[in-house]
């Protein structure tokens, strides 16, 4: 079919139908961002190393390991892995036992266990106290870490045990303790600093700042400074000399320590999108690291530090291959750096791992005795016991949870009585619930209120029992939640689901006159049936949401389409999801002839007000305006169409069409779907206008400067209505790849 290209452009004026140069920014963003890392873990890796009594070089090998192993692996967006922070106490001690090359052993066994791990996909099957376990560890960890960096800072020597302070402590080194004092300022006020000149400072990482100042400061000092790496062959590593038990208890204790700080960062608050998969990447990282004689690694280590996440698996795989380069450039430099900065910064890195984050859902969920019970017994007494205690203390918590329950009768008038249950019913609450429904006289009514969220079969059983009894008896019985809705449905009503199609079900129209089947009568049907079933359910979080305003992460650019649900196909809620929706899922470019000030206007306040964390521009099959399109570029299409206010509107799709029309009917590699061929031309201009639209939406200076900051994420959509399959791009290889289940399991 030939198509007409669609008109030119005023001259002087910026168009979408210009061939795009989409990498250049990009890689401008890798590179910077890659070089940001490697400047702030070139430090912090000689520091690590110097905290593990390891050799100087095994910082730098476990950050180029980090960086070059964990980024090439897969497609996952793995964190620049480095030196692990929360393995300092565990290295120091298992040096001092095996040495240093039993030691790189037990790294290799503990990567290649946790390679294990993740393949076995333990990630997604965490029991439900591990959150709070894990939290509580990495905390004991960093309490443990900024323990033993005080000797250091302080210019004491380094005992075993980092709670045992010697009397040398008292009379600390003054120009030790002002380098660490200055590295320590710059790492909390660095983020901090007003005005533009603040703003470009903080272009310079926080870590490198602050270990500058130190240096200069501490100048002419008689202080210990860095020992310079000597580049020799790493030999290889050998088994450790000892028992077997002992050995086996420093894998699990590495390996252990190693995926709870990749999967629960406490650093930089980033959640791994695919964590099974980031584990099988560190694991590796860690084994090669090991067998060159390095440091274990872990996720997130450079980048917590610097404060910011990579934002590709280029910039990551850039950033382990400028670390050594970086520091063979720096290496007259480095010699002038005091070991005081270094411990500082460790010390700083620990304090960040200690540190209480989120103390009101963590009070809320009633995990507050397992973190600190956790946290003190790992400080106190190691990983392994400190994780074993915090176990045994949410198994007693969930079991006297569960026997804890509160029975109430009461008797609101002649003949009515209410029980009230507050927490579950178990078995162990049996008897406590006989006991309370024996108190309601035979013939009376009640209403028996569960308070909790579980009630098992034993409990079932006698309540009902007891139910057919009392009925038996002349009374009657209804059974309510929470909410003090009735658990069970009456058997005349419907039994929809929130998500099924309202259109043409007869179970929410109104009973009216004969005939009436207006589409009025159904949508009022339908609000009723809101109404009736699902508004008491949401009215709680409707009236938090209305007393504390709106607060979306996301921002979906969908089309007009009626079959496009966007609540059923993000399973989004209330407050979740801050929704556009126009004919066609267009972004009309900023400057262009008749824009549209509606669409740019909601994406101004999601973006500057709302302060979103992503968009996504979702298109799908079928869909009326991209047919539009394709109809007004056919031989013979009326002129006159696009006079209307459809077809103004979608001049705004022209440029969509100028691209499909470039790339040709198979792409070019511009466009495709993962798992099958494009159907038709219609799905084709979907896809591309997806793309283009992510484009356009660039062209918007308020989203270029949040995703230049790297707070804002774009990722394009497409739904097939009827695979009711969603597709999600990669914009690097430009393929649409399909959503599995399996993707909410890992995540």
């Amino acid at each position: 079919m030939h198509v007409h290209p669609a008109p030119p452009p005023p001259t002087g004026r910026p168009t979408a139908d210009l061939p795009e140069r989409p990498h250049r920014p990009t890689m401008r963003r890798d590179l910077t961002t890659s070089a940001t890392l490697a400047l702030t873990a070139v430090p912090l890796s000689l520091g690590v190393a110097l905290a593990a009594g390891a050799p100087p070089r095994a910082g730098l090998v476990a950050a180029a390991a980090g960086g070059l192993v964990a980024g090439g692996l897969g497609r996952a967006r793995l964190r620049a892995g480095g030196a692990a922070v929360g393995l300092v106490a565990v290295t120091a001690e298992l040096v001092q036992r095996f040495g240093w090359r039993a030691t790189c052993a037990i790294t290799v066994l503990a990567g290649l266990a946790q390679v294990a791990l993740g393949a076995a996909r333990v990630a997604r099957v965490m029991p439900p106290a591990g959150p709070a376990v894990a939290r509580g560890a990495l905390a004991g960890i960093g309490v443990t870490i900024a323990a033993g960096q005080l000797h250091v800072v302080l210019s004491g020597p380094l005992p075993g045990n980092p709670w045992a302070f010697p009397a040398e402590l008292t009379r600390p080194s003054a120009p030790a303790l002002l380098a660490a004092v200055c590295v320590l300022a710059v790492l909390a006020a660095w983020p901090r600093l007003p005005g533009r000149a603040g703003r470009a400072a903080r272009g310079v990482p926080a870590p490198l700042a602050a270990v500058a100042l130190a240096t200069m400061v501490s100048a002419g000092a008689d202080l210990p400074r860095i020992p310079f790496p000597d580049w020799h062959i790493a030999p290889l590593p050998v088994l450790p000399d000892g028992p077997l038990l002992a050995v086996c208890g420093a894998v699990l204790t590495m390996t252990l320590v190693a995926g709870m700080e990749t999967l629960m960062p406490s650093a930089d608050g980033h959640r791994a999108g695919e964590p099974d998969r980031e584990l099988v990447g560190q694991g590796a990282a860690t084994v090669v690291s090991g067998l060159l004689g390095g440091l274990p690694v872990t996720g997130g280590a450079a980048s917590g530090a610097a404060g910011a996440t990579p934002a590709s698996r280029k910039s990551v795989i850039l950033y382990g291959m400028w670390v050594l380069p970086c520091a063979a450039l720096c290496a007259s430099a480095l010699e002038l750096v005091p070991v005081a900065a270094l411990a500082a910064l460790v010390l700083a890195a620990g304090v960040r791992m200690a540190g209480f984050r989120r103390p009101e859902r963590t009070w809320r969920r009633r995990e507050l005795p397992v973190h600190i019970s956790t946290l003190v017994t790992v400080a106190l007494f190691g990983v392994l016991p400190g994780t074993a205690t915090g176990i045994a203390v949410a198994a007693l918590l969930s079991l006297r949870r569960l026997g804890r329950t509160r029975i109430t009768v009461s008797a609101e008038r002649e003949g009515h009585y209410r029980v009230a249950v507050h927490g579950q019913l178990t078995f162990l609450a049996v008897p406590r619930l006989r006991r309370a429904l024996s108190r309601v006289p035979h013939g009376a009514g009640a209403v028996v209120e569960l308070g909790g969220s579980f009630m098992d079969h034993a409990a079932y059983d006698a309540l009902q029992t007891w139910s057919n009894g009392h009925r038996d008896h002349g009374g009657w019985v209804t059974t309510t939640g929470r909410t003090g809705h009735p658990v069970a449905e009456s058997s005349d009503g419907h039994g929809c689901r929130p998500w099924t199609p309202w259109r043409n079900h007869h179970c929410v129209r109104p009973r009216t006159a004969a005939g009436d089947a207006s589409g009025g009568g159904q949508l009022i049907g339908g609000v009723s049936a809101f109404q009736r079933d699902t508004a008491p359910l949401v009215r709680e979080e409707l009236a938090r949401l209305a007393r504390e305003g709106q607060r979306p992460s996301q921002l979906f650019l969908t089309c007009a389409d009626s079959r496009l649900v966007t609540s059923m196909i993000t399973s989004s809620g209330p407050g979740d999801l801050f929704t556009v929706r126009n004919v066609g899922n267009l972004m009309p470019r900023p400057g262009d002839d008749a824009v549209c000030d509606s669409v740019a206007a909601a994406v101004e306040y999601a973006v500057e007000v709302l302060k979103v964390a992503s968009i996504t521009v979702c298109g799908h099959s079928g869909c009326g305006a991209m047919q539009a399109l394709l109809d007004t570029a056919a031989p013979g299409a009326d002129p006159a169409a696009p006079q209307t206010p459809l077809g103004r509107w979608l001049r705004h799709g022209r440029p969509s069409l100028a691209r499909m029309q470039r790339i040709g009917r198979l792409g070019r590699g511009e466009v495709a779907l993962a798992e099958r061929p494009v159907a038709d031309d219609v799905e084709r201009l979907a896809l591309v206008n997806v793309m283009q639209q992510l484009d356009h939406l660039m062209a918007h200076s308020c989203v270029a400067r949040r995703v230049a900051e790297g707070t804002l994420h774009l990722q394009g959509m497409y739904f097939h209505v009827a695979e009711a399959q969603a597709y999600v791009l990669d914009q690097r290889s430009r393929t649409f790849t399909a959503v599995r289940p399996e993707v909410l399991d890992a995540v």
